[in-house]
């Protein structure tokens, strides 16, 4: 027994072994990561990074093709392309991780209680159901034509339209683990309903939930570029690649890189991200790894 307790703290976990071998198998997934710390990396030294203030104005200098001074050239207002495509990376990455964290965190909560009450369920999904039958990138609309365009405004909305497809997910799961016996052994022992779901349900629903998380980031990321494209999502003077896009469009035929770079960063960074989640997804889900 000595032997085996000595034993024991050596051995790896069976997730992490398998998140291991899922890399492994899936070298994507590897680069998806690359990248998408690359990005983050960008993101954070903007500051360092940036070659002049994204927002400085010139327009003697406007609309000049890539060169030594102005890397990726200057736009219709004379203003750096490369330093606003450096600090957009700030907005689209803060818009995807907190949409992603949001929405998971109000998603489990709700599909916790819904998946275990019986009586609640029938009532709560209905409202989620209304709610996915208005596609998210609409519903995200009408939510920003209600208030102000501002950074905050713009991921509550995105976040409002992904709560539902969190919900039903951890909904799902919890409508299969009550039925486990180490759950209805803890009811019979008269546990608690809050330390059943927190102690016996919660740990088993995050695994699907991170990888769920990682494609919410990646088409908050795309949502936020669409309103910005079409006027409602951030307001103009902050530097986001949806922005830049919507500006540029009326010179794509005259001067398409004004829309090139910010496309390009866009596509690597939710490229990026759902690559991390496939391999995720093949690292955590069971039937997978037996599979592999």
């Amino acid at each position: 027994m000595a032997a085996i307790a000595a034993a024991a703290p050596r051995s790896a976990s069976p997730t992490w072994g398998r998140f291991k071998e899922a890399l492994r198998r899936h070298p994507t997934a590897i680069a998806g990561g690359v990248v998408l710390l690359a990005m983050i990396a960008v993101a954070l030294a903007a500051p360092w990074l940036g070659t002049v203030d994204p927002q400085a104005l010139s327009p003697i200098k406007r609309l000049r093709p890539p060169g030594a001074e102005y890397w990726f050239g200057t736009d219709m207002l004379g203003r750096d392309v490369y330093s606003r495509a450096i600090y957009g990376a700030r907005v689209s990455l803060a818009v995807g991780l907190a949409v992603a964290v949001l929405s998971a965190l109000i998603g489990l909560a709700i599909g916790l209680v819904t998946g275990y009450l019986r009586w609640l369920d029938a009532i709560v999904m209905r409202i989620m159901d209304g709610l996915m039958s208005i596609p998210a990138v609409l519903l995200a609309i009408a939510l920003m034509a209600l208030t102000t365009a501002s950074l905050q405004n713009v991921i509550i909305a995105i976040s409002i339209a992904e709560v539902p497809r969190v919900v039903r997910l951890v909904r799902s799961l919890v409508l299969a683990l009550r039925e486990q016996p180490y759950v209805e052994a803890a009811i019979a022992s008269g546990t608690r309903l809050p330390a059943i779901l927190l102690r016996h349900i919660l740990p088993n629903t995050v695994p699907p939930l991170l990888v769920q998380g990682t494609f919410i980031c990646a088409s908050a990321m795309i949502t936020e570029a669409i309103l910005s494209f079409i006027g409602a999502g951030t307001p103009p003077n902050i530097p986001s690649w949806g922005n830049m896009m919507a500006e540029a469009r009326s010179l794509f035929q005259l001067k398409p890189l004004l829309v090139f770079f910010p496309g390009l960063f866009l596509s690597l960074t939710v490229l990026a991200v759902n690559l991390l989640g496939d391999g995720m997804r093949d690292a955590l889900d069971p039937r997978i790894a037996r599979r592999m």
